[in-house]
């Protein structure tokens, strides 16, 4: 099969012939129809991401979608014919989903929504998973909570403000000034990422601060967040804890902080049952009309992968970038 092979941190990424896997126990052989382009692509190409612990030569690509061509044994949950999707692999010794078949445990698969292109399908496993570990599992947001996203135009951010309206929540989200109509177009209150943390605070809130404040930025946006969360009861839940924060302003207000690390199930073992029912998750509110991931127009192939990640750097893409396998 063909795939993209990188051989060396830092080099260009290779279009090679390679073998094909076979499923082993608890596996399954997916035909690729499309892989989903992260960041976090990027920083593994470049030898930035130390924490995914990929071993070379690896396949990359961390989401995809496709059709399950054979079984392994103890696989009762697929069948040959099943379209799929999920967040499979691309750290650790998983060959990811830039090639045109993997193995992939099946516990972390789901059936794709029927609603859904595979384009749209492979745009959503990595992002829908860490929006959801960090609002439902650690956060548990529902009905009558005050969610705030930073950066929802974003990945991760976007998704996350479906997921908290979809479970009753009045979501606000910030942004830059010409992306606030797109957040608005999502059912959620836009804020101008500018603005002082306690004039907003302030006027959505009453000075009380939100339920959720889930930061999908880093950086100084993760310590407005411990100024933004309700006194109390407030969450805030990051996926970028990177760097050195001062924790004294949320715990002035009573609050509490869960880091997420999606790449854990992956790398240890430990809970991949629990991300295929996340995408399972996912994928029924997408077919109830409750979640539509945005995808950039731009089309890629195996050919033009390095082409996506320019587009990827350059941050002009208009949402997720998908390239087509097959």
């Amino acid at each position: 099969m063909r795939a993209i092979v990188l051989e060396e941190f830092g080099a260009p990424l290779k279009l090679r012939e390679i073998g094909t896997p076979e499923p082993g126990p608890g596996q399954v052989l997916v035909r690729v129809k499309a892989s989903g382009v992260n960041p976090l692509d990027v920083k593994i190409k470049a030898g930035r991401a130390a924490h995914a612990r990929t071993e070379l030569p690896a396949v990359p690509g961390l989401d995809l979608a496709g059709v399950v061509e054979r079984v392994g044994e103890d696989v009762t949950g697929f069948a040959p014919g099943d379209e799929v999707y999920g967040l499979t692999g691309g750290v650790g010794a998983l060959q990811g989903s830039l090639a045109e078949a993997a193995a992939v445990d099946a516990r972390l698969l789901a059936r794709k929504p029927k609603s859904l292109s595979f384009r749209e399908a492979a745009a959503l496993p990595l992002v829908a998973v860490t929006a959801w570990e960090g609002l439902v599992d650690r956060a548990g947001v529902g009905e009558g909570h005050k969610v705030l996203v930073h950066g929802g135009t974003g990945g991760i951010g976007h998704v996350a403000v479906q997921i908290a309206r979809a479970r009753g929540a009045e979501v606000f989200a910030t942004g830059s000034p010409h992306k606030l109509a797109r957040i608005e177009r999502l059912g959620a209150t836009g804020i101008d990422y500018g603005t002082p943390v306690e004039e907003y605070v302030a006027k959505y809130t009453d000075g009380e601060g939100f339920d959720v404040v889930y930061d999908t930025v880093g950086g100084a946006v993760l310590d407005s967040s411990f100024a933004a969360a309700r006194y109390y009861t407030g969450h805030v839940v990051s996926a970028l804890g990177w760097g050195t924060h001062a924790l004294a302003p949320l715990s002035f207000r009573g609050a509490t902080y869960s880091g997420v690390f999606t790449l854990l199930p992956m790398l240890t073992g430990r809970g991949r049952e629990h991300h295929g029912e996340i995408v399972r998750e996912v994928a029924a509110l997408a077919d109830r009309g409750a979640l539509k991931p945005w995808v950039d127009p731009h089309r890629f192939t195996l050919e033009t992968v390095a082409d996506a990640h320019a587009l990827l750097v350059s941050g002009k893409a208009e949402g997720k970038i998908v390239v087509d396998v097959d």
